[in-house]
């Protein structure tokens, strides 16, 4: 708020400034030199004890002393009456940050000539001179209204505006000439005003929960609270947002939430400002940190100190949200819908139908039946031709929420309601996403709210814990619609034979509840789901079966991505920890909906390759049953024979050579198609010292390729650097040693952002220059790979670590790498093989944000594991030197 008659002599001293005016030779030195004292001043106050409503309406406070001052000292022009000096948009109402532009309006009565031209061109240069940065328009009368009834910004930058010096009258006429009598009536602007917060909001994706939050854009941020205040002054003449508790559109708690919610953001956007050094209304990564160690935020075991500042601000930004759409759902009702009669339709005795909307039939009904707090939301998922709650209704229920307390929690009657709102065929994620922004579902599900604007500061959870937890849901229902069957067939398939899909929709609304308690959040949420199930009357094998999808949700998505799922020993493993097809079919839908909600990025078709594959791996094993299950030499014979009937016109003598030359893990490796095609391939191919490079069968839009190469050091280096030099991503790959020294090798790839390579031509060049490379002598020269990183990633740097462990039984050793992704990783790993004699048999790489997590199965030159003590000190010294430039300790087996 505009401080009036407010005195800093600190800050502003007018009789000294005026007695050094008159003494000095520089007046323009002067005025840059006493605004940046002034400037200094602001920022000490502001971060020795931040009051950031002052420290706005005092830096307005201080740019008007000098602005008055220039004013008075250049006389604006020889005709001063004509023209008027106006504060405009934030600087009108008072609201300067560090960083702000200062919008001014120069108001002429009459189209200026060439002296007063020459004299606003005098005054804008003075005013850039000394320092302060000026967002400036030139307008007359006549323009001004012009403008304003083509354009609601003009006119809304023109409704806060404030006379700074000049004619009073000028000023006057200006403010008659755009109020809602003459242009915008309210009824015009307000519905133009919507339009135009629902497309800005559109901009953002609808949501304020994002990594880097524009403060001021934002659903949720500052220009939402402009919004009220802009139809409060078109509709009421409001001075102030306080003038509509008078009005009774704002009770006193509600205004002085909002002031709070207001105060907080200022804050930020102050030490946004001052970190940047200019103005900066986007959260960016690059200040999150160092803001949040100036407001106090500390590490501790379970958060860190930026990710309560983010928990704040994104609960902060939920708060205004709520406020915005009921106060403008009031505002609607009151000067859209004024004159619109109404129409009543009764529901019960608690709740009726207005216009559409749902509303209680009288003040007292949540205080008389607390568990009408819950059974609206049913209401609502029963008749779909409700299209909200109405604004007072909104008010009551935020108002009433304290009632769900111990004994609410008991009542049979709230239970069943909830458990029927996740039973009901439509309309669940409506009334869950609602009872989340009424704080319903965080009163009613307390652990629930605890996760409430939780954010993990990484690239990889793009989403607060409890946005990700409705996504999960939403993703599941999806699954149970129709509409959406193409999207993922199979998932969709296997919806339609789920038991009771309400259990699959418990687990996803708890599977991560009890992120940020510290702990494992699988086991703990394991007890928490086991408790709330229980409590609302499901029955034993239910509630188990909720509470071990939670315990286990990550357990399918680990498997698939970072075990060796062509081992039947694995699938065995995993089949008898999942225990029948049921459980199964619930956590490979679970599973998907859980990795689709966390990134819009993370979701490909290789990962949908990878959970397939697992699931129908998994399905037979269980549908065999463990006795006759078969074993690797088994499950190999099995591949060879559906391969065999797929083998037309070729001796049984020269393919049996081959395939035993090629040995076992290619066949576990390989579907019966592509080995039938590749058996016939180097059956017939004559010249051995040219490579053969094949396409395999395209599933899901993923590329894979087949190599048959004669095996040479550094191949893997080779081949992995020459697809990373080409910006894709290599998600899977293996080299198998064949008894001849050949190698057949794989690659499975995407896109640099994880989509499928759609151009065939794209993937035909690739062929090609593998061709080329392959075929050349000479030793590789591994260039550096040079790729776009982007901003983000610098702040999130992930120490590399090395893990090693060995597999006996598989001959192998298994060598986990984590570290920060950047191009050449895998390449550089690659390297650090050849250099110490290590051999790749499997790699699966994974990248989560700027983490990566690859998994190498590696062995020596004699195909077993990597017992040599010798050799795991080599591959971690080069490893070392070429992800780090440092030594690393290794956590060896």
């Amino acid at each position: 708020m505009y401080l009036n008659n407010y005195i800093d002599p600190q800050l502003f001293d007018p009789q000294k400034f005026q007695e050094e005016l008159k003494t000095n030779a520089n007046p323009i030195k002067l005025f840059r030199q006493t605004f940046k004292q002034g400037q200094e001043v602001l920022k000490t106050r502001f971060e020795q004890a931040p009051n950031a409503a002052e420290s706005v309406s005092q830096r307005a406070w201080l740019v008007d002393q000098i602005l008055r001052h220039v004013s008075k000292e250049l006389c604006i022009c020889p005709q001063s009456q004509q023209v008027a000096l106006v504060a405009v948009g934030g600087y009108g109402r008072g609201e300067l940050h560090p960083g702000s532009d200062v919008d001014l309006l120069i108001l002429l009565e009459t189209i200026p000539d060439l002296k007063v031209q020459q004299c606003i061109e005098r005054l804008v240069t003075w005013l850039w001179d000394i320092g302060l940065q000026v967002g400036h328009s030139v307008r007359t009368l006549l323009e001004c209204e012009r403008e304003a009834k083509t354009d609601i910004t003009v006119v809304t930058n023109l409704m806060e505006a404030r006379l700074l010096s000049g004619p009073k009258k000028l000023f006057e006429t200006m403010q008659n000439q755009v109020s809602p009598e003459y242009i915008w009536p309210v009824k015009d602007f307000f519905a133009t005003k919507m339009q135009e917060q629902a497309q800005r909001h559109l901009k953002y994706h609808d949501t304020a929960y994002s990594l880097e939050p524009n403060i001021k854009e934002c659903p949720g941020g500052l220009r939402d609270i402009h919004m009220i205040g802009w139809v409060a002054k078109r509709h009421f003449g409001a001075t102030t947002l306080h003038d509509l508790v008078q009005y009774g559109f704002l009770t006193e708690l509600e205004y002085q939430t909002l002031m709070e919610a207001q105060t907080f953001i200022w804050q930020i956007r102050g030490h946004l400002h001052l970190i940047a050094g200019r103005r900066e209304d986007r959260l960016l990564f690059d200040y999150q940190r160092a803001i949040a160690t100036r407001l106090g935020y500390q590490d501790d075991h379970k958060h860190l100190g930026v990710e309560k500042l983010m928990r704040r601000y994104y609960r902060t930004a939920k708060e205004i949200s709520s406020l915005n759409d009921m106060l403008l759902q009031l505002f609607q009702e009151a000067i859209l819908y004024a004159d619109t009669p109404i129409t009543l339709y009764p529901l019960n005795k608690r709740f009726q139908i207005c216009n559409d909307f749902i509303e209680v039939t009288h003040n007292k009904v949540f205080m008389h039946y607390p568990f009408a707090l819950l059974e609206i939301f049913l209401l609502m998922q029963q008749h779909p031709e409700i299209k909200g709650v109405r604004a007072s209704t909104i008010r009551l229920i935020r108002q009433y929420n304290y009632l769900i307390d111990h004994a609410f929690h008991n009542d049979l009657r709230a239970r069943s309601l909830f458990y029927e709102m996740i039973r009901q065929p439509r309309g669940l994620i409506h009334a869950l996403r609602r009872m989340n922004s009424y704080g319903i579902l965080a009163a009613y599900i307390p652990s629930f709210g605890k996760i409430v604007g939780q954010m993990q500061y990484d690239l990889f959870h793009v989403y607060t814990v409890d946005q990700h937890s409705l996504f999960v849901v939403r993703n599941l229902r999806r699954f149970a619609i129709p509409y959406y069957q193409q999207e993922l067939p199979l998932c969709s398939k296997i919806m339609e034979n789920i038991p009771k899909s309400e259990l699959l929709y418990l687990a996803g609304l708890f599977h991560d509840i009890a992120k940020g308690q510290g702990g494992d959040h699988s086991e703990l949420g394991e007890k928490e789901a086991l408790d709330f199930c229980q409590a609302h009357g499901l029955s034993d094998n239910d509630s188990r079966l909720v509470a071990w999808l939670v315990r286990y949700h990550l357990k399918m998505s680990m498997t698939a991505q970072r075990q060796d799922t062509s081992d039947p020993a694995v699938i065995k493993a995993f089949a008898q920890q999942v225990g029948d097809p049921v459980r199964l079919d619930y956590l490979y839908l679970l599973t998907v909906a859980d990795i689709r909600a966390t990134n819009p990025n993370l979701w490909n078709g290789w990962k949908a390759v990878l959970l397939s594959d697992l699931y129908h791996k998994t399905q037979d094993f269980l549908n065999q049953g463990a006795i006759t299950a078969v074993d690797k030499r088994g499950l190999v014979e099995n591949i060879q024979r559906e391969t065999l009937s797929l083998l037309q016109g070729i001796e049984w003598g020269l393919v049996k050579t081959l395939w035993d030359n090629l040995g076992d893990d290619y066949f576990l490796c390989s579907s019966p198609q592509d080995i039938a095609r590749e058996t016939k391939v180097i059956l017939d191919h004559k010249t051995p010292e040219i490579p053969l490079v094949l396409e395999r069968h395209n599933i899901q839009g993923i590329t894979e390729i087949m190599i048959y190469v004669r095996d040479k050091k550094y191949l893997f280096a080779e081949m992995t650097h020459y697809l990373e030099q080409k910006g894709v991503t290599i998600v899977n790959a293996y080299l198998i040693h064949t008894q001849k020294e050949y190698i057949i090798a794989s690659y499975t790839f995407l896109e640099s952002d994880g989509t499928a390579i759609v151009q065939h031509e794209r993937v035909a060049d690739i062929l090609e220059g593998f061709r080329k490379l392959l075929s050349r002598p000479e030793a590789p020269a591994f260039c550096p790979i040079h790729r776009h990183i982007p901003r983000q990633i610098k702040h999130f740097s992930v120490p590399t670590r090395l893990n090693f462990k060995h597999d006996p039984i598989n001959k192998h050793s298994v060598l986990e790498v984590i570290t920060t992704d950047r191009p050449g990783v895998l390449s550089h790993i690659a390297q650090a093989f050849a250099a110490c004699q290590v051999r790749l048999k499997r790699a699966k790489i994974a990248t989560f944000g700027s983490r990566v997590e690859d998994i190498f199965f590696i062995t020596d030159d004699n195909q077993e594991a990597l017992y040599s003590a010798d050799q795991i000190d080599c591959l971690c010294e080069k490893l070392s030197q070429l992800l780090e430039g440092k030594p690393l300790t290794p956590k060896k087996p």
